[in-house]
């Protein structure tokens, strides 16, 4: 090789620089990746499976049943930690002193006695080291044994071994998988019984592979719940499954989970955890140190939950419960509606199938004023309700029967001409008795020989020229919808796209913003006349498994008397609302009693008012309570022996020897009186009673929200 095919680096000739001979060098290769760039993690169905197959026994209403270990329901007697060491401690000297006694023969030889009556002389008196050991000292430690089990019981041995070495001990044990069974529910059994095995293989097989969720196991179940009812068949169901797998029966919306998830929730029970029961001793013992949870067979009762600003109603409460019933909508099992001011944190819009923004221009969906009905007379009581409803007396007899009527007069006619209900514009014409929209409206009856109807209007009209007429106050109150803000809404010409509650037949979630900045009266109405369309619609469903829940975020000046009976139907009509509300204050007193009882789950926030605390003492009652007098007077000592004896005393107690007289009676005390529920409640907890519609109840309980 010549001198030009030696250059260095820089392009310059060099001399060859000597190297030492050895082999030749390999470039490094880095490690082969284990798995191709960009392809996800190869899933695993193990966490999902240990979820499935972890216990949920039955339980109290109200306790969080996934993991659940159940309690006795009596709390045991536990002695105070000193005095239970201390008596360990002298039980033990005790029997150290005692066989000390009796090895030293301070105590006789009556001891030995049951040796020699039991023994024969030749075993007593071997010359055999072996039997000697045997015999004599086998029986000092049956008599070691039999001091010891004494005084154990009498220094309760066991009681200090378990509540202060045991726990030190205890090491978590492994969980080893479970084998597959026919039991097993990861396995289908319910599907195999029925002769499904192709479709349980195919389920279960991605339930082990991790292609399966919670919502998709709920689902599915639902939907074979469908087939045992009868509402599809059999081979429709093994085909949607053996095509799709987990993703068959899915829900119109093509979702499969929410879009993201801030509270525990356990679709299999369907409850979810709103936080942990206090270890307080106004708690029942079964209950302490359990979660808490709500599933449908308690918000089936409906709920009430009243507390200030900032107690955590929307966070701690409606949240998550929303949460839940979103996920049971996307299971098939509810139908829910929730209404609360915009910028609520109600979830986002992608959990929602429909979203209302009432007032905002870029608003998709629209609100339908009259429910989706076309009967005149049951939009006219759905609307009365929700204009004049709060105007109403609340004593009994109180009702917006008026004002329907006046209502009725007016949508018969217009329905009957236009075949559809009037807008907000036209609807505020006719009820201040406009000229023309009256005259165009009398017009068009007599072109179609309504003559009914002509006699409905001829009477609307007499009654306007009396001064007691509710017309006026009707009009008044729509024009307040009559808005510029409004103005693209409640449209019925068929030109928006309007919700209606009747769409609560199919599993449907639903979100509806209230435009309360600026129109704190209109939201109230609107907030009405959702109830009151929510409360027509469920009573006419055909489907009533599907659970249907609306959930009003704040309830002020939406309770009214009509409001109050309908949420009493509604446990047998297989729905629930949730209510929310800042004070008491902002429901006429009238109607506190029974709202508070036409509801099944009532809950006070910390920060209650006495006044309000009074309300809910009256309903949670009173219980009967073994009160305990105790009268202590001290001992004094006069001899050095018992002074002697009163200090030990109060070294094993640490208390001063006293003569106690305990006097035990049973006494009728409020469950929570006012004063503790205004000041008794810590930050961040509740007070919550429970009611199922099977009729099982839960007593006030004392809840930790953010536990």
């Amino acid at each position: 090789m010549d001198s030009d095919g030696m250059r260095d680096a820089r392009g310059t000739h060099a001399n060859p620089v000597p190297r030492p001979a050895g082999p030749p060098e390999v470039p490094s290769v880095p490690p082969r990746p284990p798995a191709p760039p960009g392809a996800p993690p190869l899933p695993d169905g193990s966490a999902f499976v240990t979820w499935l197959r972890t216990p949920r026994p039955e339980a109290l209403p109200g306790v969080w049943r996934f993991g659940h270990r159940p309690r006795s329901a009596q709390e045991p007697e536990q002695m105070p930690s000193r005095q239970l060491l201390t008596g360990a401690l002298i039980a033990f000297l005790v029997g150290w002193l005692i066989w000390s006694l009796l090895a030293n023969g301070y105590l006789g030889g009556w001891w030995i006695l049951p040796l020699e009556l039991l023994t024969p002389d030749s075993w007593r008196t071997s010359d055999s080291q072996i039997v000697n050991l045997v015999v004599w000292d086998g029986y000092t430690l049956l008599v070691v044994l039999a001091i010891m089990v004494g005084v154990g019981r009498l220094g309760r041995w066991d009681e200090v071994w378990r509540r202060f070495v045991k726990p030190r001990l205890r090491r978590p044990e492994p969980r080893e998988p479970q084998p597959v069974t026919e039991e097993d529910p990861v396995g289908w059994p319910a599907l195999r019984a029925a002769g499904a095995h192709d479709a349980a293989e195919r389920l279960a097989g991605e339930a082990r592979q991790g292609l399966m969720r919670d919502v998709d196991h709920a689902r599915i179940t639902r939907a074979w719940q469908g087939v045992l009812g009868g509402r599809h068949s059999l081979a429709s169901f093994t085909g949607a499954v053996l095509s799709h797998g987990a993703g068959a029966c899915p829900h119109p919306s093509g979702a499969r989970d929410l879009p993201v998830r801030q509270a525990r929730h356990d679709l299999v029970t369907g409850q979810v955890r709103l936080g942990t029961t206090a270890d307080d001793a106004r708690n029942p013992y079964a209950y302490r140190g359990t979660g808490l949870a709500l599933d449908p067979d308690l918000l089936g009762t409906s709920l009430l939950a009243v507390g200030p600003a900032g107690s955590g109603k929307t966070g701690s409460v409606v949240r998550p419960l929303t949460e839940s019933l979103c996920l049971h909508a996307l299971a098939g099992r509810a139908a829910v509606v929730v209404v609360g001011a915009a910028g609520a944190h109600l979830g986002p819009a992608d959990a929602y199938d429909v979203v209302v923004r009432v007032g905002h221009p870029d608003s998709v969906y629209d609100l339908d004023l009259y429910g989706g009905t076309t009967d005149p007379d049951e939009a006219a009581a759905v609307l009365a309700e929700a204009l004049v409803g709060d105007l109403t007396d609340a004593h009994a007899g109180g009702d917006t029967r008026r004002s329907t009527t006046v209502l009725a007069q007016l949508l018969g006619p217009f329905h009957a001409v236009h075949g559809r209900f009037p807008g907000v514009p036209e609807l505020r014409q006719l009820l201040d008795g406009t000229p023309g929209p009256l005259a165009a409206l009398r017009e068009g009856l007599r072109a179609a020989g309504h003559e009914s109807l002509l006699r409905e209007l001829d009477a609307r009209e007499r009654q306007m020229a009396h001064p007691g007429d509710v017309g006026g106050v009707l009009a008044d109150r729509v024009a307040l919808l009559d808005r510029p803000a409004f103005a693209p809404f409640f449209d019925t010409s068929g030109q928006t796209r309007p919700f209606s509650l009747r769409a609560l037949d199919h599993p449907v979630r639903v979100r509806i913003d209230l435009p309360e900045r600026g129109h704190a009266d209109a939201s109230r109405m609107l907030a009405r006349l959702v109830l009151a369309q929510f409360t027509a619609s469920v009573s006419v469903r055909e489907d009533r498994s599907l659970f249907a829940c609306l959930v009003l975020d704040d309830a002020s000046g939406v309770i009214t008397p009509e409001a109050v009976r309908a949420v009493q139907r509604l446990r047998s009509a297989g729905a629930g609302v949730v209510l929310t509300l800042r004070t008491l204050d902002d429901v006429p007193r009238p109607l506190r009693g029974p709202l508070l009882g036409s509801v099944g789950c009532r809950m006070a926030l910390a920060g209650l008012t006495p006044w309000d605390g009074q309300d809910f003492a009256a309903v949670w009652g009173k219980e009967w309570t073994d009160a305990t007098d105790v009268t202590d007077r001290q001992i004094i000592a006069e001899t050095p022996a018992g002074k002697a004896v009163h200090m030990l005393r109060r070294v094993i107690t640490g208390k001063a020897p006293t003569a106690r007289a305990v006097t035990v009676r049973q006494v009728e005390r409020e469950r929570w009186s006012a004063s503790e529920l205004a000041h008794a409640v810590p930050a961040g907890h509740a007070v919550l009673s429970l009611t199922s519609v099977k009729g099982e109840h839960a007593p006030p309980l004392l809840v930790d929200l953010r536990g």
